[in-house]
């Protein structure tokens, strides 16, 4: 027994030492950096400002803005205009100024331009920050309506500053709440050459994180007057954790006309769809191709790119980026738009893959004249002739010239082609290239594509295959003849022979792809695990409900939903229990569901519309609005809709449960007659008034016995009571209540007396159970919402 108490004490004492010899370690660690650290260092803007000669905060050695073999080889391409290099280079290593977007689709968005042009922007006039002035944000001159702005502010700046603490909350919230986009101004290029209108198929083939997604998102729903539009946009990445940003992204905007896909974008799958009973290929109208690259135009926010570029890296992806862009060109349309683009200024990632794509598809594809598309943009126009170099500086000007033993390295396909008519008839100086010092922004590519026919490779006829499994397994559709919108006749299913980009696919007979014995009606779940092999997170089944299911004829009645309310679009994530949630999806994104849900591996689709409730059916509908998917539900919505004032949603939103008698008399005489449950609050805008709110309001609420609460998420509520002039300074957690500018001015009028004592929904309130909220399934609730008590 001694012996084992010896041991035990020995085991404890070796953990002490061991203990105090690693924090002393770590001590010393510390003292050795403080050490290193001039104590007069400052924390600089992004590389821009002052730090100590030793390294910057924390100990990481500083990273010096020079890389000699950068400068000799985009001298040597003369990319840069003659006379600007000492520009370029001082551009390079100034930080990014901060650039936003605000959301164009929403019927709020000139409120929200009004907000930042006469309070926020009115707050940085005169303003230093580090003994730096601040600029005034100025619109940038080639975003249509003003809805683009940029500022001399780095964006660490507007994290670190405690004078601009309330413009960053307010970018922040909005960015939340999806009113705003943070992003960096030639981003912004690609979806606007796009030219999208609100009936294309769209497909983003490398989307995350998503700000361009969230772009094409809302040139879909230009007229918000219409909930579901006829396009939709499929956003594709290979990446599965960046796939789960992409949606967070995307939901922001709440559209019902958006699916997040993980797949290789270089073989993403040929889909199908139905169209009057007979299977047809899906071509999209539009494709953004924004490719991985190299990023040196990210110099300006990436600044470890300045330690890290190197010519390898652009060797090496210039494989990938051309397979990806062949993909699209065979997925795109006749008479479709693809645009390509890269964040690098290296013509082996941009110019040599356009020529090399336009040369293989023989006329098939041809570079479109965007020159007067973006007026006030600043670019210069793409090279024709170009060089390839190594990694260790060595020059190749053709393919003849490159020894055996680099062939691995540089591919015939780097080089401009040698026929100079053939050059000629490309017309590269039509791709844009964005150069940082031009418009203050960072380094970009852009060449738009337009699609005049099929590609060649696709042309011939196919050679129908057995219908053996290891053969559907390694097969995918082809591109048909006609163009997107006529049948796809198995007959005349195209076959491709080329096979320089690895793209080779064999078409197999339609009826094959159509009998699935083992598929349920309705079920869209994750594709077999033996014809393709999943990564990350397990799905959850896309089943859409179907038109017998009793579940749906009382939310129809509660809600008196109009006859045109298309039923069929509804789905939930779940085969088994109850049904939780349910979500919505337009009819076409329903339509490529169900007809290929053994091909794809779909991350998300769908707009959250009703949570259950675990009381509602005393309150004669189980399933409660979601303010999610309210601007999409309500205009099927007949029944339940309260029409408030201005003054009606500021105690909405401030207050969690005001009684009847705290608003309006003529909300109070809607309200009254209403039965408990769900309910919308709507706002009109009153054009008589015009100082105040000029857009209309949707809320999701809830109508107690006593009293009505709302259900929206916190930053949402933070922007409606922005747009009305209120700002918030706090809140009191017991009371529920929002301290804003407005209230904090009264005069602290005490709350009119309540019966019994208690507010409503108190605990031991006689009326808490009636006037709070229901009882909310957990996870239901968007954050910020207070849990019922």
């Amino acid at each position: 027994c001694r012996a084992r108490v010896l041991a035990v004490a020995g085991r404890f004492l070796r953990a002490a030492r061991a203990a105090a010899w690693a924090m002393g370690r770590r001590s010393r660690g510390r003292r050795l950096q403080q050490q290193q650290r001039p104590e007069d260092a400052e924390d600089g803007a992004e590389g821009g400002g002052k730090r100590g000669e030793a390294g910057w905060e924390g100990g990481y050695p500083e990273i010096v803005k020079e890389n000699k073999l950068f400068e000799h080889y985009y001298q040597e391409l003369k990319i840069v205009p003659e006379g600007e290099w000492g520009q370029f280079m001082d551009a390079l290593r100034e930080p990014l100024p901060a650039t936003l977007r605000i959301t164009g689709y929403k019927s709020h968005a000139k409120e929200i331009l009004h907000c930042l042009k006469n309070k926020y922007f009115k707050e940085l006039e005169d303003l230093e920050v580090d003994g730096q002035k601040v600029e005034v944000p100025q619109p940038l001159s080639w975003y249509p309506e003003e809805l683009a702005w940029h500022t001399n502010l780095s964006r660490k700046i507007l994290r670190k500053s405690p004078q601009l603490e309330k413009f960053h909350q307010f970018l922040v919230s909005e960015t939340e709440s999806g009113n705003i986009s943070r992003q960096e101004a030639v981003s912004m290029i690609p979806p606007l050459l796009l030219n999208v209108r609100p009936h294309h198929k769209i497909l983003d083939m490398c989307a995350a994180p998503g700000s361009k997604t969230t772009q094409l998102i809302e040139m879909l729903h230009a007229d918000m007057n219409v909930p579901f539009p006829e396009g939709f946009v499929i956003a594709n990445d290979v990446d599965n954790k960046r796939c789960y940003l992409l949606v967070h992204q995307a939901k922001r905007l709440s559209s019902p006309c958006i699916m997040v896909v993980n797949h290789d974008a270089s073989s993403i799958p040929r889909l199908q769809i139905d169209v009057d009973g007979r299977k047809e290929i899906l071509f999209y109208d539009r494709i953004l191709c924004d490719v991985p690259c190299s990023g040196d135009g990210t110099m300006r926010k990436n600044i470890d790119v300045w330690k890290k570029w190197t010519t390898l890296n652009s060797l090496q992806l210039h494989g990938l980026q051309l397979r990806i862009a062949t993909r699209g060109a065979e997925q795109l349309a006749e008479g479709g738009r693809m645009v390509y683009s890269t964040c690098s200024l290296n013509p082996i990632e941009d110019e040599a893959v356009i020529a090399s794509l336009l040369e293989k598809s023989e006329g098939a594809l041809e570079l479109a004249d965007v020159s007067d598309e973006l007026p006030g943009l600043k670019w210069m126009p793409g090279i024709t002739q170009w060089k390839v170099m190594t990694k260790d500086g060595q020059w190749f000007t053709d393919w003849d010239t490159v020894p055996h033993s680099r062939h691995t390295q540089i591919r015939p396909t780097m080089f401009p082609p040698k026929d100079p008519e053939k050059l000629h008839a490309m017309h590269l100086e039509r791709c844009l290239r964005i150069l940082p010092h031009h418009q203050n922004t960072g380094g970009f590519f852009v060449a738009v594509l337009v699609k005049k026919s099929s590609m060649p490779w696709n042309k011939r006829q196919p050679k129908l295959q057995g219908k053996s499994a290891e053969t559907r397994e390694s097969t995918q559709l082809s591109p048909a003849g006609p163009a997107e919108g006529k049948p796809a006749d198995p007959s005349k299913l195209e076959s491709p022979s080329f096979t320089g980009t690895g793209d080779t696919e064999i078409a197999h007979a339609a009826e094959d792809l159509e009998n699935n014995g083992n598929k349920k009606d309705g079920v869209c779940g994750p594709p077999p695990s033996k014809k393709m092999k999943l990564f990350g997170f397990k799905e959850d089944p896309f089943v859409f409900i179907p038109e017998d299911d009793p579940l749906f004829p009382p939310i129809e009645k509660f809600y008196a939903l109009a006859p045109s309310f298309p039923r069929m679009n509804l789905l939930t994530r779940t085969t088994e229990g109850k049904k939780r949630q349910l979500y919505m999806v337009s009819k076409e994104l329903r339509n490529v569901l169900l007809n290929n849900s053994e091909k794809m591996k779909v991350i998300n689709t769908g707009i959250k519309v009703w949570c259950r409730n675990n009381s509602g059916e005393e309150f004669d509908c189980a399933f409660r609005l979601a303010q999610e998917g309210i601007y999409t539900l309500y205009p099927f919505i007949n029944s339940r809709i309260i029409t408030v004032s201005m003054e009606d949603v500021k105690i909405l939103l401030t207050q969690e449960n005001p009684f009847f008698r705290k608003l309006s008399s003529e909300t109070y005489s809607q309200a009254k007659d209403l039965a408990k449950g769900s309910i919308v609050l709507k706002y009109e805008p009153d054009s008589a008034n015009p100082d105040a709110l000029q857009c209309p309001i949707v809320l999701c609420g809830w109508r107690g016995k006593a009293s009505i609460r709302t259900f929206v998420p916190k930053n949402e509520r933070l922007h409606y009571l922005r747009m009305m002039g209120l700002e918030v300074l706090g809140e009191k957690k017991k009371e529920g209540v929002i301290l804003t500018n407005e209230s904090a001015a009264s005069t602290g009028q005490p709350e009119n007396e309540v019966p019994e004592g208690q507010r409503a929904g108190e605990p031991n309130s006689p009326d808490a159970e009636e006037a709070n909220s229901p009882d909310v399934t957990a996870g239901c609730d968007p954050a910020g919402v207070h849990p019922p008590r």
